[in-house]
């Protein structure tokens, strides 16, 4: 969920990961009449002037940067795009619902497993007629993450911004540290920062979703790529000896995470961070939201999460994205589609970031002449990537990561010691849960 600040590079975060009871599975199926419905209803006949939209960005800030897109194409085609804008936590609680009845045109949604869901459901179209228009303008992995498991397009790709290691370049001056690539020089670095008496790594896991990114950064630097995606589709076991490796590498670094985190929220762990009592923070780039004095803000940098295989490197990078669909049985696909022509070019994501300076261009044809330092960075580390992964509520199914592995990590991070039955846990439910697709 993005539901975004205007403040810096911010992403706010609560609301971002908000129980998403049943959205992936059966739960919503048929689940009476849904608030969220498309402009018109479903006796309307076609208008090819107009292209009916349902959007999740319903947030001021988000609101007006889709706006000004709109606005933008309207203007350049004459054909009027119908905004039917709902909550992001009602629009996602009810998509099930929603893409079965009559929905919108095109709508807003996530790149990766989520899209994918829906595409293998047959509720949404294809774009590939589109993708070999705007193909040009995306990197290969976000190429990837636009395809659904038939190997078709159905996503077209619009902002992103990756998780990382963030710091204070003042703190590693004064006190002499290097960004550490390695898993044996990260640990090294947090026995080197303990003994300065800094917190190594700041750490909130209150809201409960923190603790999904720190699990996704070491599964895929330990296991690679393929495994990590397996693994949050169903079909990987949680039992698996790569797994419990996993969990051995966090149970040597949890030492050196904050104390008390299941009861700290990330905004308070950031407050660490900006004072300089925190050395380092593994979070999104909506951690510079916290960073409210430009001296500080400017002092912000981050590193990616140090290899711990070689064989895979620092390849992967984690960026959730944002996009559009387009709808099983679209009212106007001709206009649909180019539409979507338009918001898989850069000039829609360059007046998109007028607006909206927290995220960075999924395209690399956009302009980021005006991007901060931060931004610029975030952007070449997305396009840099080898693999894009989403975030582990993303890459899997959402009743799964929020009724499951939300709890399950919490219980990890209070008793490491408990691993074992909390993976043997985990992998039950997981059986259950898929089993119900």
């Amino acid at each position: 969920m993005h539901d975004l600040s205007p403040s810096g590079l911010a992403l706010p975060a609560p609301s971002r990961r908000t129980l998403l009871r049943g959205v992936g599975g059966a739960a919503l199926l048929g689940a009476g009449i849904p608030l969220l419905s498309a402009c018109g209803g479903s006796g309307t006949a076609a208008d090819p002037k107009t292209v009916t939209l349902g959007s999740k960005a319903s947030d001021p800030v988000p609101k007006k940067a889709f706006a000004d897109i709109y606005a933008a194409y309207t203007k350049q085609s004459g054909i009027k795009v119908d905004v039917n804008t709902k909550d992001s936590n009602t629009f996602q609680e009810q998509i099930n619902a929603y893409l079965q009845g009559t929905p919108d045109d095109v709508f807003t949604w996530f790149a990766g497993y989520r899209m994918q869901f829906f595409a293998a459901k047959g509720l949404a179209t294809p774009v590939d007629d589109v993708w070999q228009k705007i193909g040009g303008n995306f990197p290969d992995a976000m190429k990837a993450l636009s395809k659904g498991e038939d190997g078709k397009y159905y996503f077209v790709p619009l902002y992103t911004y990756p998780w990382a290691v963030f710091y204070r370049k003042s703190v590693f001056q004064e006190k002499g540290y290097e960004v550490p690539t390695t898993w044996d020089d990260f640990v090294a670095l947090c026995k080197r920062m303990q003994k300065d008496g800094l917190v190594p790594i700041a750490f909130g896991d209150k809201d409960a979703w923190p603790a999904l990114g720190t699990f996704d950064q070491l599964n895929f630097r330990k296991n690679g790529y393929d495994f990590h995606v397996d693994l949050m589709a169903g079909k990987a076991s949680w039992t698996d000896a790569k797994v419990k490796a996993v969990f051995d590498l966090w149970t040597e670094i949890l030492p050196f995470h904050q104390e008390g985190a299941v009861g700290r929220t990330w905004q308070d762990a950031a407050q660490t961070l900006v004072a300089k009592k925190a050395g380092m923070y593994l979070l999104g780039t909506f951690v510079a939201q916290q960073f409210t004095n430009k001296a500080d803000l400017d002092d912000l940098d981050f590193f990616a999460f140090p290899e711990i295989d070689p064989a895979y490197g620092q390849d992967t990078v984690e960026a959730p994205t944002d996009g559009f669909m387009l709808s099983k049985n679209p009212k106007n696909k001709e206009g649909a589609a180019k539409l979507l022509e338009y918001l898989g070019g850069p000039a829609a994501e360059e007046i998109y970031l007028k607006s909206d300076p927290s995220v960075v261009a999924a395209s690399t044809k956009a302009d980021t002449s005006a991007y901060t330092p931060l931004q610029k960075k975030a952007y070449e580390m997305i396009g840099g990537a080898k693999n894009l992964t989403q975030f582990m509520d993303r890459d899997s199914r959402p009743d799964f990561t929020s009724t499951v592995m939300q709890p399950s990590l919490q219980n990890f991070v209070r008793n490491p010691k408990n691993v074992d039955s909390i993976l043997s846990s985990i992998e039950r439910q997981k059986k259950t849960i898929f089993a119900s697709a």
